[in-house]
């Protein structure tokens, strides 16, 4: 039984004046969730913004997308989401990753180490920080990380901590998320520390099967079950329109893919409202990807987004 859609958004930061206005529309066009990502250029710090976000709603859930396990240490995420989940009313998606964008690191002066070192790291610190939200004192002697008797993040009631989610695109990293994830982002790999030409060509609906394929070996490998993990992509580019091929072609141009992968490709939705409609729920019952985020920057993609494909979808 398939998943019923749930629609989110992205976005860097807001206009000041109105960011209140604004966030409390897109809960009123029933997106679910608001995410911010974790990067060192010009961007709101994640876990300010989302607790702002969580006192001018009541419904809408905040989450990260993601954080880069790198820049704060586990107890500081750990006290931080669980924080931010008790004062949302059980509202946070707690996103982590093991971190990609090198320019990141260089501009802040740390290390970018291999990718291995760095799922090491985030498979070390997701202990630790669900040990924190559920155990009254937390101990841990790792490669990477060692906590002494350190206390329990906030007081969550049993069974209601943080939803987990794990964005990746390569299988060690998508077999973590398998193991811990709540949410798995089926994202492109980006093996060079930034996005490329070539970076969609691995979220064709192929490569995209083939990372599930490797949730289910992390998820089996622990006792789980696929069915229990909620399955997200996230967009590049939306343009509701009756004539999408001409970008349809712009894009299989910078990108090296075909004008038939490009309007399957989870990174792109393009076309009318009616066909992006059936290739959402085509792609559900192809994959299992249920919950879809967009870019958030532009109100009116927002606004089109949510009467010709969220209003219809979600919940469904």
């Amino acid at each position: 039984m398939s998943r019923p859609f749930r629609f989110g958004i992205q976005i860097h930061d807001l206009p000041t004046p109105d960011w209140r206005e604004r966030i409390r529309r897109v809960e009123t066009l029933g997106y679910s969730t608001v995410f911010l990502p974790d990067h060192f250029s010009d961007q709101w710090e994640p876990a300010a913004a989302l607790g702002g976000f969580a006192g001018v709603t009541e419904h809408l859930n905040v989450g990260t997308l993601v954080y880069d396990v790198d820049y704060r240490h586990p107890v500081i995420l750990a006290k931080s989401s669980a924080t931010l989940h008790a004062i949302s009313g059980g509202r946070h998606e707690f996103g982590i990753g093991a971190g990609w964008m090198e320019t990141d690191y260089r501009a802040a002066g740390m290390r970018y180490d291999s990718p291995g070192v760095r799922i090491g790291r985030l498979d070390e610190a997701l202990q630790i920080i669900r040990s924190m939200w559920i155990n009254e004192k937390t101990s841990f002697e790792g490669e990477h990380y060692q906590i002494a008797n350190i206390a329990r993040a906030a007081t969550l009631p049993a069974g209601e901590q943080p939803r987990i989610l794990i964005g990746g695109g390569g299988p060690r990293i998508l077999k973590l998320a398998g193991q811990y994830a709540d949410i798995v982002g089926i994202n492109p790999k980006l093996p060079e520390g930034k996005v490329t030409r070539d970076t969609p060509k691995d979220s064709s609906l192929d490569r995209v099967r083939q990372k599930i394929g490797w949730v289910e070996a992390g998820a089996e490998a622990v006792g789980r079950r696929l069915s229990e993990i909620e399955l997200n992509s996230l967009t590049f580019v939306v343009a509701i329109t009756d004539d999408p091929k001409p970008l349809r072609e712009g894009l299989a141009r910078n990108t090296g893919m075909t004008v038939e992968q490009v309007a399957e490709c989870p990174l792109f939705l393009t076309g009318s409202a009616s066909e992006l409609r059936d290739r959402l729920e085509k792609q559900r019952e192809d994959t299992g990807i249920s919950y879809i985020v967009i870019q958030g920057a532009d109100p009116a993609v927002l606004e089109s987004f949510a009467e010709s494909i969220v209003e219809p979808l979600a919940g469904r």
